[in-house]
């Protein structure tokens, strides 16, 4: 944690210094001259450069400084084993999502549906924790989670959030994107376009009459669908059908390639879960991913901001 610390640290203290050597760098091609009160001659026609830019740099690096240390302190108070890596800021040009490798249906590829994927074309080292379905609502999760700064995105289904919709208000309050994980979670593969339509737009309506905004990112449910369940999603004003590389749990990891590494743009898969169908709880969950993802030199990035 000691390195992790110190390599944050300097980070900020860099961004201060470049800071600083702009402003010397610009005071001196203007021409600019140390005066006998000690103040700073401007060059012909040039305000005087005052010392607000310093203040505001040394703002800066203070908020730096007081944020990297409320995290340091969440590692600890939650067993995290570093703290977990700052993701960059979203890419000003998004990558072009295409369908996974393989996916046809009747024997032609579907490039006018939404795409399905299970990794995010990206050379930036981070990944993407998404978590499914709503059965678990502990607000132990929600604290980590926000003291942390760990982003996710969540794929609800309608029946196991409808009597609790204030929990999800709350999670949606710190920035989480809740997305289309059906009304009732059917394998929807084999059944008619008209009963997934029902499925897939129903969870639209349900999502925006209680949260206020139609997804447009969905999951099906057992990541299993078929040509009419991408029809059914576009109709509902799905663009996106990401799936996932690797699935974590409280206790372990489960990988869907055999070397179990973890690759730029990785989408993590888990659910909202308890100890009444895992051996620990959400927390154990975060612990566990944070303590691989950061191991391994990642940082968690906001999927939405790569789409």
């Amino acid at each position: 944690m000691r390195a992790v610390v110190q390599n944050d640290k300097r980070r900020a203290f860099g961004g201060l210094r470049i800071g600083l050597a702009v402003l010397a760098l610009a005071a001196i091609a203007s021409g600019c001259a140390q005066g006998g009160d000690g103040g700073v001659a401007p060059a012909g026609g040039q305000q005087p450069l005052k010392a607000a830019p310093a203040r505001a740099l040394d703002s800066y690096a203070s908020k730096l400084r007081s944020a990297h240390t409320a995290r340091v302190a969440a590692a600890r108070r939650w067993g995290v084993r570093a703290v977990p890596l700052s993701a960059p800021p979203a890419p000003e040009r998004k990558p072009r999502i295409k369908t996974r490798k393989g996916f046809e249906v009747d024997g032609h590829r579907e490039l006018d549906l939404p795409p399905v994927f299970t990794r995010v074309p990206t050379r930036d080292k981070v990944v993407f924790l998404t978590i499914d379905d709503g059965a678990e609502k502990d607000p132990s999760f929600l604290r980590m989670t926000r003291e942390l700064g760990v982003p996710y995105t969540a794929f609800l289904s309608g029946y196991l959030v409808k009597d609790d919709p204030r929990y999800f208000r709350r999670m949606q309050a710190q920035g989480v994107v809740l997305n289309n994980h059906t009304l009732h979670h059917p394998n929807l593969r084999g059944m008619s376009y008209r009963a997934q339509k029902r499925e897939i737009c129903g969870m639209q309506r349900h999502i925006e009459q209680r949260f206020g905004k139609r997804p447009t990112l969905f999951r099906p449910p057992y990541g299993s669908y078929d040509r009419s369940t991408l029809r059914a999603a576009k109709a509902c004003g799905i663009a996106y059908a990401p799936l996932w590389s690797e699935e974590v749990f409280a206790d372990h990891w489960e990988y869907r390639e055999a070397d179990r590494d973890l690759r730029p743009g990785d989408i993590v898969l888990t659910h909202f879960r308890g100890r009444d169908e895992w051996k620990g709880t959400m927390p154990d969950m975060v612990r566990r991913f944070l303590n691989k993802v950061t191991a391994e030199g990642y940082a968690v990035g906001r999927l939405e901001d790569y789409l």
